[in-house]
């Protein structure tokens, strides 16, 4: 290599040049500052072009034509590529256009001594040169333009780095976020089950104290079991939540756990029928279930509805007097069904009364015993449950629905008929009949089926 001027004088540029050489022949070879190619047919050029870039620090690699170029590009990896206009054979815009069909990441400079404009704009055209600078140059301003075009490569290919990066990253995420919200379902699936399972298994629990409350007694087999089921079905009636449903029928399944304590003749004997002293004990098991169960968190709401079960609409039952709505509607609801049942097994009465008689009974106590609202939807229920064995059902004014028949003729209390037998009601005819019921205070009885 060339390390001094042709006359033999070396100058300090010269130095710092053997310097470098001198460093790299050591084995400690200095940081590149990138790697460039000079193509020039005139060596005078690119030993000029050596000198200067080797100076600041670049590795420098030549050739004297473009095809020599093109074989030193196939061989070494370069940043920049610096190539003359005018060279014979291939022009430095054939192949600095050839550099860019096979290697477009390399920058490309063009110098030329040319001064005409249009072919060195066509050449910039072909080659999408990066720069071009014109002969005599600047070595300052060379040496500048070539920083920027190492430095702009690198930009791209931190650019493209980062960008590939992002995509590996997100194309990563999403394929975690698929699999965590698959692992998130599976997850929630499982607690779902878990949790169903533990609820049947509460359920389950309750169920077994319910059986040992009518292991007591046979007259009381299969009570709470239909209690609970009608209680279920009236309560959702309502349109009560889900946990409210469960709540009244857990409730129905334990609300004579208060009579586990008494005796066979207080339990199987109809309430009526019995003294003062039993009667008197009797009417404890509503407050003695709550206090058994109390102590259970999860059966706190049960507890308070049993307690309230045999409370009256009108205030005139027990344990508290409580009345209207300061009973909660789910004891409400076991009122009406747990007397449905108890009827039919005589339990109130000496009499067992027929399904369609323990429902007038509670028809004909609808605002005193018994919520009316809860009668009502007691009797929808049942009509819808057993269309046939409940073809007719003694309803008060304000229980009928339009559509209903009549099943027997309406007569006043004077003796005239007011609707015959197999009339449809409609709306209006059922308000009016509300109406003479209350002008009347005098309550009226409509047989119908649905």
């Amino acid at each position: 290599m060339d390390y001094c001027l042709e006359n033999g004088t070396c100058t300090q540029r010269d130095i710092c040049i053997m310097t470098i050489e001198t460093e790299m022949s050591q084995g400690t070879p200095p940081v590149s500052a990138g790697r460039v190619l000079l193509v020039d047919d005139e060596a005078n050029i690119l030993s000029a072009l050596r000198r200067l870039l080797r100076m600041r620090g670049y590795e420098v690699f030549s050739a004297n034509s473009g095809a020599e170029g093109l074989a030193m590009l196939e061989r070494e990896k370069v940043d920049v590529v610096i190539s003359d206009m005018k060279m014979p054979e291939m022009t430095g815009a054939e192949f600095l256009e050839r550099t860019f069909s096979k290697w477009p990441d390399v920058k490309r400079i063009l110098l030329t001594g040319h001064s005409d404009v249009n072919l060195t704009i066509a050449a910039i055209n072909r080659g999408k040169i990066w720069r071009y600078i014109a002969k005599p140059w600047d070595e300052e301003d060379l040496v500048l333009t070539i920083q920027q075009a190492i430095a702009h490569r690198h930009l791209m290919f931190e650019n493209a780095r980062l960008l590939s990066l992002t995509q590996s990253q997100n194309e990563e995420l999403k394929s975690l976020n698929t699999t965590l919200e698959a692992r998130v379902n599976e997850r929630t699936q499982q607690l779902q089950q878990a949790l169903k399972t533990l609820r049947q298994s509460f359920v389950n629990s309750v169920q077994v104290f319910s059986n040992m409350i009518e292991m007591r007694g046979g007259v009381l087999a299969g009570h709470s079991r239909r209690v609970a089921e009608h209680a279920r079905s009236v309560a959702k009636h309502f349109g009560l939540e889900e946990a409210e449903v469960q709540e009244i029928f857990l409730a129905a399944l334990l609300h004579d756990i208060g009579k586990l304590g008494l005796s066979d003749e207080a339990i199987e004997r109809p309430f009526n029928s019995l003294g003062p002293k039993l009667r008197a004990e009797v009417m404890k098991h509503p407050a003695r279930g709550e206090l058994l169960l109390m102590p259970i968190e999860q059966l706190a709401g049960v507890a308070m509805l049993i307690r309230y079960h045999h409370e009256q609409f009108d205030g005139g039952g027990y344990p508290s007097g409580k009345s209207g709505i300061e009973i909660p509607l789910g004891s409400r609801i076991l009122s009406v069904v747990n007397d449905y049942d108890a009827l039919q097994l005589g339990l109130m009465s000496e009499r067992r009364l027929t399904r369609a008689e323990a429902l007038r009974y509670l028809v004909e106590n609808r605002g005193k015993r018994y919520d009316p609202s809860v009668v009502d939807a007691f009797s929808a229920v049942l009509a819808k449950a057993n269309p046939e064995e409940f073809v007719e059902m003694p309803l008060r004014p304000a229980s009928l629905q339009p559509g209903y028949r009549l099943t027997r003729d309406l007569l006043h209390r004077e003796g005239y008929l007011l609707l015959a037998k197999d009339h449809v009601l409609s709306a209006n005819e059922i308000a009016q009949l509300t109406r003479l019921e209350a002008v009347e205070a005098n309550p009226i009885t409509v047989y119908v089926a649905t």
